[in-house]
């Protein structure tokens, strides 16, 4: 079978030479995207005679993952493996997650780091934000997973032809697995071992997170636009009426007209109406496109 491994890489100079040379050794299909790095990192990959996608400035993860989708499909790929630069995962894992794709098991599967008890050296702060970040994923996913947001991936031809990636950042992890389950594709997790060395990652926690939370919010609204606008909607004119129903009670009561209540009960029910306007629309739009395309 043709089986690509696709890394993405920007300033991994330290560790990319040595990865890829054992990589070599057991396939012949490597491509790296080198993601506009500033250091030694294209020097090193361009002497290592494998396949090389340059972008001319750093653009993201997600953009190189994309451009990593595109070369494994003009490659008419069978499988696709995403491997990190970064050290930290095991070429010895790679048939654990490769297996279950060459045996028709599943379309996508995932190396989980939360599947091994071995995997105790996982800076604390990141298990937290992974599993939170993980979590909120699962909201758009038909089966839930413990690590969403997991690199260490492999996907089926099926796959490369039916998903192109769009996110630049890192939610892009987050915006294939929901496409994925938008087109009933199996999704499956296996343990992995990872190797941390310090703390490895080239991106930032806080924006890594932030990107994931606003990628998988803006999938989620256009998946599911009625649950996403319509139920806050909804909420929010019952709180409304609440206080609208309070304000005249207080009216009542006292013959003072209570403002505070009445700005509650106005505000409420506008950006109630507004967000039941929202989902309608929004629905409404979403599958006049699907209806065109089909």
């Amino acid at each position: 079978m043709n089986i690509v491994i696709g890394i993405p890489a920007y300033n991994e100079e330290r560790k990319i030479g040595k990865l890829v040379s054992e990589l070599k050794r057991r396939f012949y299909n490597i491509v790296i995207c080198n993601d506009g790095s500033t250091d030694a990192t294209s020097k090193i990959v361009h002497d290592l005679d494998v396949v090389v996608i340059d972008h001319e400035k750093n653009l993201g993860y997600g953009a190189a993952i994309k451009s990593i989708f595109l070369k494994a499909r003009d490659m008419n790929a069978d499988a696709l493996i995403t491997f990190d630069a970064d050290g930290q995962h095991r070429i010895e894992d790679i048939n654990k997650v490769l297996d279950p794709i060459l045996h028709e098991d599943a379309d996508i599967v995932i190396g989980s780091r939360f599947m091994n008890e071995k995997n105790q050296n996982i800076p604390e702060y990141r298990k937290i934000g992974i599993k939170v970040l993980t979590k909120v994923a699962n909201v758009s996913l038909s089966e839930k997973l413990t690590d969403s947001q997991s690199g260490f991936r492999a996907y089926n031809r099926k796959v490369l032809s039916e998903i192109t990636p769009t996110d630049s950042g890192m939610g892009v992890s987050t915006e294939i697995l929901i496409k994925a389950n938008k087109n009933k594709f199996k999704i499956i997790e296996v343990p992995i071992t990872v190797l941390y060395d310090g703390d490895t990652s080239t991106h930032n926690p806080v924006s890594h997170g932030t990107s994931v939370l606003l990628s998988t919010l803006k999938y989620t609204a256009i998946e599911h636009p009625l649950k996403f606008y319509g139920i806050p909607g909804m909420i929010l004119l019952g709180i409304g009426l609440f206080f609208v129903l309070w304000t005249i009670q207080y009216y009542g009561e006292f013959r003072v007209f209570h403002l505070t209540l009445a700005a509650i009960a106005t505000g409420t029910m506008i950006f109630g109406l507004v967000a039941l306007t929202t989902a309608v629309l929004l629905f409404s739009l979403i599958n006049v496109i699907r209806e065109n395309k089909n």
